[in-house]
């Protein structure tokens, strides 16, 4: 039996609520629940007063870490010098067996090349959530100032969106990047579509398999009582309001439409973080929500606690996923398959792959307008509706996912040896 198990994020589920911080955490309990090793242990990123890089306990098992990065560009932590020494003292006392890194941003690539030098017969497994080591554009592969689609990492494509760089500065990052990827034995990837871009990255196809991101189990939410009309009319968006979550598109799809057409639609924005936002966008979306919130079209709930996600799914028919990147495995997905309810979703990336058109969610056309004021139309047919909650997949249950990450960190096939990466010097 394995003895420890180590489940490092970059942020811890209680601070951040982002996909892969909810990941981590269920991982580390899923594991520890399950009796998987004598010790399971969750070391997270925390971005406390000053980065002072100080390991401190949360409660039993879980631990926080003062890190942070100061270069994005090459993923180099923030207190390069003197950080990994106490993240150094923490790998000696505790010893794991296993390690799942769920992110390196927010804490640095050299994490890999400790824990690789630490521990050197540990089993290290990496998680990508999307596309940071091949596009310095937020990890979103799409071009910078326009959210153009980006379909692959090139030097000379990427000195277009950041003309400050030349094409040997993304040449050396992508290498820096690989050489720390060395110090990992496999990855994994939560979707096909992320898998196949990182193999054409340069992983190679059997260091890399595909483990969707788990959902706790339970019964479905019943359908939402109808009104006299009859019709499935109630959409929502839930999650952050960024430029890359397509909320603005959502919105113009709503304002496109006659008044006659919108007055039988409802959406709500269960969005968070719009006031971290630059301040042209902030204006877009004020001006095109203005009017549908006096129509009393759209409703603004705002940011939610994951506890209340069940009452406010039950209120809904429709989960809407409008992102103009190429996502990965959104979470909604999973959570609108856990409470029985079928998705609108943009007709690209891991997106696309999770629900399937016609079957059990609809593909609209990404960044199109248009086209998702017609879908939000069609969607309202409530027999459409029935047919596709009938075909809804039930989401990887929690413990499953945690299951096969294990069966993957200790597969026999044999492994690269755990020789320390090579760090390429030059001007980056």
């Amino acid at each position: 039996m394995t003895e420890t198990i180590l489940v490092i994020a970059h942020g811890h589920r209680e601070f951040s609520t982002g996909g892969a911080e909810v990941a981590a955490h269920q991982l580390f309990t899923s594991l520890r629940e399950s009796q998987a090793a004598d010790n399971v242990i969750l070391l997270a990123r925390h971005e406390g007063r000053s980065l002072s890089g100080l390991i401190s306990p949360l409660r039993s098992n879980e631990y926080l870490w003062s890190t942070g990065i100061s270069n994005w560009f090459k993923f180099q932590s923030g207190l390069r010098h003197s950080v990994f020494g106490a993240f150094r003292d923490f790998l000696e006392r505790v010893r794991p067996d296993v390690v799942f890194v769920h992110h390196y941003a927010n804490i640095g690539l050299e994490m890999l090349r400790e824990i690789r030098r630490t521990c050197p017969d540990a089993r290290l497994i990496l998680t990508f959530h999307e596309y940071y080591a091949m596009c310095s554009n937020g990890g979103q592969m799409v071009k910078a100032g326009t959210n153009e689609l980006c379909y692959s990492a090139m030097p000379e494509a990427c000195t277009v969106c950041f003309p400050e760089r030349s094409e040997e500065d993304f040449w050396l990052r992508k290498h820096f990047i690989r050489r720390h990827f060395d110090a990992v034995d496999r990855f994994i990837a939560p979707s096909e579509f992320l898998r196949q871009r990182y193999i054409d990255w340069g992983i190679a196809p059997d260091r890399i398999t595909v483990i969707e991101n788990g959902q706790p189990t339970g019964e479905r939410l019943p359908p939402r009582p109808l009104a006299g009309d009859g019709r499935r009319n109630r959409f929502a968006f839930f999650g952050q309001v960024t430029p890359f979550k397509g909320v603005d598109v959502l919105l113009a799809a709503l304002n496109n439409l006659s008044r006659a057409q919108r007055r039988n639609l409802h959406l709500e924005i269960h969005g968070a973080n719009l006031e971290k936002q630059d301040d042209v966008f902030r204006a877009r979306i004020e001006a095109l929500r203005r009017p549908l919130m006096e129509e009393g079209v759209l409703h603004w709930p705002g940011a939610y606690h994951r506890d209340d996600l069940p009452r406010r799914m039950a209120r809904i028919d429709w989960v809407v996923v409008p992102s103009v990147w190429w996502e990965n495995s959104p979470v909604v997905i999973q959570e609108a398959r856990r409470f029985g309810r079928p998705i609108l979703c943009s007709n690209i990336g891991g997106m696309a792959e999770h629900v399937r058109d016609g079957v059990d969610g609809l593909h609209v056309g990404v960044g199109n307008a248009t086209d998702w004021g017609e879908s939000l139309l069609a969607a309202t047919d409530s027999d459409r509706w029935d047919r596709l909650v009938q075909s809804l997949r039930p989401p990887v249950p929690v413990a499953t996912a945690a299951r096969q990450y294990l069966e993957w960190a200790l597969d026999d096939t044999p492994r690269r040896a755990p020789e320390l990466p090579r760090v390429i010097s030059g001007r980056v």
